[in-house]
């Protein structure tokens, strides 16, 4: 199992030696430490703690002034890296299939038609306040909202994982990974690539 930790940074167009355009998005990779590696015998289950970057306010705290991360693992992966290592962009490969995980970006407050695609009351027939409203959300028989209803309320800033996507390049002099298609979240998101 390969992992790093990276920040999304822009969309591009990536032209391939046939002629072909692809659209990637470009992630700067951070140099990770492991920091730690959980076992089963020890500590009842298989993972790496990795840490990165620096912690702005660090006055109040009493741990490591590192972010940390973990990456749990099967009991049948094989766990290549010793505690202190660093990780860098070399261990994967252009081609290599990965799972990516991000968080979304932020829409605040929705209604339905925007959070959940509904398609709103008629614009005719003698109505003309109910355009975006949610309409009936619940029958005369028992007096209950049913539970999942969907209504309006916050939107964005979900965990998305995105599978099978291809790395296209890896630019190890820059830290910089190309990868096809398109990465959920905004410009300095934390974005995680997993390959098993």
């Amino acid at each position: 199992m390969k992992f790093i930790l990276g920040t999304k940074e822009n969309m591009a167009e990536y032209f391939a030696e046939n002629g072909q355009v692809i659209p990637v998005t470009l992630v700067s990779l951070l140099p990770v430490a492991v920091k730690r590696i959980f076992s089963k015998e020890k500590d009842g289950y298989h993972s790496v703690q990795v840490s990165w970057g620096q912690v702005k306010n660090a006055k109040n705290r009493k741990s490591t002034k590192e972010k940390l991360k973990e990456f749990r693992m099967k009991t049948t992966d094989e766990i290549t890296v010793k505690e202190g290592d660093t990780i860098g962009g070399d261990i994967f490969a252009p081609g290599d299939k990965v799972t990516v995980s991000s968080i979304s970006k932020g829409k605040g407050f929705q209604g339905v038609v925007k959070r959940h695609g509904f398609s709103g009351g008629p614009r005719t027939h003698g109505q003309k306040h109910s355009e975006r409203e949610p309409g009936s959300i619940g029958g005369g028989l028992r007096t209950r909202v049913p539970k999942g209803m969907r209504m309006a309320g916050r939107m964005g800033s979900d965990r998305i994982t995105q599978k099978n996507l291809e790395i296209v390049l890896v630019d190890k002099e820059n830290n910089l990974m190309l990868v096809k298609g398109a990465i959920a979240g905004k410009r300095g998101t934390l974005v995680e690539i997993v390959s098993r």
